[in-house]
């Protein structure tokens, strides 16, 4: 986590359970083992914000106490109805995605009439529960979900209309590192896809992106600052 700081990294996201597709769900006390003393250390050495990436309240909570300032939710607050609550009790930051289904079984045979409209409508969902639950609107951010629930077709549709989701008026956050779909494209391994990752953090900065989440902080953040130049945007590496 020093090392990204210093490569570039705006945040750091810390993670207890896997949500790639087909993950298990683990158990909320081996959650809390795994992500409370990295945040606790953390805190102490890194000058810019945790974001805890959980979508149980009392994990966010916990984390939250112990120095994290970010809640990221791949449920965007419908997994968890006390999600809202806990994250506007502390005044933290929050990111709201959207995802069809659940990590296990997200990927069997997703479905969509337009892929973009339902994200939207599901976001906008997602946002009334965490604005009834008492969080002000500048504290939260929207994710698409890239790779959560969507067939290759969707996320290329997403990452190429990326903008549609500007009438939100909400930041917007993408996460297409290392993705399937740019396995898929290019025939490659987790570990070789930095350069489909570059291509895919470019479209989303150049269609309105405000922040990216990647692996390879020190590449993509060269990459990054030049598509922000291009497209006049500010960007934020995750």
């Amino acid at each position: 986590a020093v090392k990204l700081q210093a490569e570039g990294a705006d945040i750091i996201d810390i993670v207890g359970e896997s949500t790639r597709p087909g993950a298990e769900a683990v158990p909320l006390n081996k959650e809390l083992d795994r992500v409370l003393p990295v945040i606790e250390q953390l805190a102490s050495l890194l000058s810019i914000p945790i974001s805890i990436d959980t979508y149980k309240s009392a994990v966010a909570d916990a984390a939250l106490a112990a120095g994290a300032e970010i809640v990221n939710d791949i449920s965007g607050c419908r997994y968890d109805h006390k999600m809202g609550e806990t994250v506007a009790r502390y005044g933290a930051g929050l990111v709201l995605m959207h995802m069809k289904g659940e990590p296990k079984t997200m990927q069997d045979n997703p479905y969509y009439e337009d892929v973009l409209l339902d994200i939207i409508d599901e976001l906008d969902k997602s946002v009334q529960i965490a604005l009834a639950a008492g969080v002000r609107r500048d504290q939260i951010v929207i994710d698409p979900g890239i790779g959560f629930g969507k067939r290759l077709q969707d996320n290329l549709q997403i990452l190429n209309e990326l903008q549609i989701l500007e009438q939100l008026e909400l930041p917007i956050m993408v996460g297409p590192s290392r993705k399937s779909f740019i396995g898929k494209l290019l025939d490659l391994p987790s570990e070789e896809r930095l350069e489909g990752t570059i291509a895919s953090i470019t479209a989303a900065i150049l269609r309105g992106a405000h922040i990216i989440r990647v692996h390879d902080v020190k590449a993509v953040k060269r990459a990054a600052i030049i598509a922000d130049a291009i497209a006049g945007h500010i960007e934020t590496v995750q």
